[in-house]
């Protein structure tokens, strides 16, 4: 939903109502993860998508009814077996369409406020009847007691899936099913460097949703108009800002580091620092063969044990051929996703099994 929130607002903003579709719950291979929204117009105009063309159609006939009654409606969808809409992956997934109106507007604004601060915030919605809203963000108690334990839990961990159930407790108060959207504070991705290799993989990072930061020491060359995706542009010898941002307990496991400086005196420092971050999600240089063995006997002369050694990744990115920055971006991030993520960065053809883990 984080990529069409600009346009639901604007939408809201301009009159009249929307019908919004979202995916609550997924078992089995599906093409979209739970949070993955549509939005339908009263004028038939849609925005998003929520499998990648599969079951679109009938989600759309299905937000017109919505659009009529305000009631929302709750579908599931699984193998496409050639007469009902269904998926080919061979999964199910559950959608629910609600009626959004302007009231909605003050909430959603407050929504887009946090998300683009990366402040961590939920969107707290019940799935049946005329649905109910909540903003959440962690430690705040939600308007459903029952289940407050349950939806704290999921904005504190950032993942987005269904609480609670359409049902009774023993005392017979009701306990909601209600869906939190999760809206995590963003990953960091650290870039010491600045060189068009670090404008590239600022950009990468831009898109895959790091918050990303460049810093080098050279006035001159680190500025913002150089590297324009960067969410903030430092100037400062890259390992004492990385030393800082840890102290202040701005930087986590989700952290990424890259180092891309090809300069002993900037890059043996950085990673040294780096590896001594524990725990950091990836660290990486960029550099030939040559440069990897001379920077790994200067990292021994600083101490760095052997054990820190191998959590680092260089000569950094995969074996795409890549040649130009843009290139070596994505060979950069795709080592970056594979390696947090748990893949093998194999082909998907030399591989068995489910492709989504």
């Amino acid at each position: 939903m984080k990529d069409i929130l600009g346009d639901l607002v604007r939408r809201l903003e301009g009159g009249g109502a929307v019908a919004l579709a979202r995916v609550v719950e997924v078992s089995g291979a599906a093409p979209r993860e739970p949070g993955a929204a549509m939005v339908v117009t009263a004028d038939g105009r849609v925005i998003g998508s929520l499998s990648g063309g599969c079951v679109e159609a009938a989600v759309i006939e299905t937000a017109r009814e919505v659009l009529e009654t305000g009631v929302c409606v709750g579908e599931r969808f699984g193998i496409d077996d050639g007469i009902a809409p269904g998926l080919t992956c061979g999964g199910e997934i559950e959608i629910v369409t609600e009626y959004v109106g302007a009231k909605r507007l003050p909430l959603l604004r407050q929504l887009r406020a946090l998300v683009e601060a990366g402040e961590p915030v939920a969107l707290v919605t019940t799935l049946s009847g005329v649905s109910d809203w909540a903003l959440l963000q962690p430690g705040e108690p939600g308007p459903w007691p029952q289940i407050d334990g349950d939806i704290a839990a999921l904005v504190r961990s950032g993942r987005s899936a269904v609480a609670g159930a359409d049902r009774c407790e023993p005392d017979q108060s009701a306990l909601p099913r209600v869906f939190v959207q999760a809206f995590a504070a963003p990953p960091r991705m650290i870039l010491a460097g600045a060189n068009a290799f670090v404008r590239a993989l600022s950009r990468t990072g831009s898109q895959l949703g790091y918050r990303v930061t460049v810093v080098d020491a050279r006035e001159v060359f680190a500025t913002p108009a150089q590297f324009p995706h960067a969410d903030e542009v430092v100037v400062d010898w890259p390992h004492r800002y990385l030393r800082a941002e840890a102290e202040a307990e701005r930087i986590d496991g989700r952290t990424v580091v890259c180092v891309l400086t090809h300069d002993p005196k900037f890059d043996v420092p950085m990673l040294a620092a780096s590896l001594a971050v524990v725990p950091l999600a990836f660290v990486g240089a960029l550099g030939s063969r040559r440069t990897h063995l001379d920077r790994v006997a200067r990292l021994r002369e600083q101490g760095v044990t052997d054990a820190q050694l191998r959590r680092l990744r260089s000569p950094l990115g995969l074996d795409l051929n890549a040649r130009t920055p843009e290139e070596t971006a994505i060979s950069i991030a795709a080592q970056i996703i594979a390696e947090t993520s748990g893949g093998s960065g194999r082909a998907l053809s030399d591989t068995d099994g489910p492709i989504h883990r």
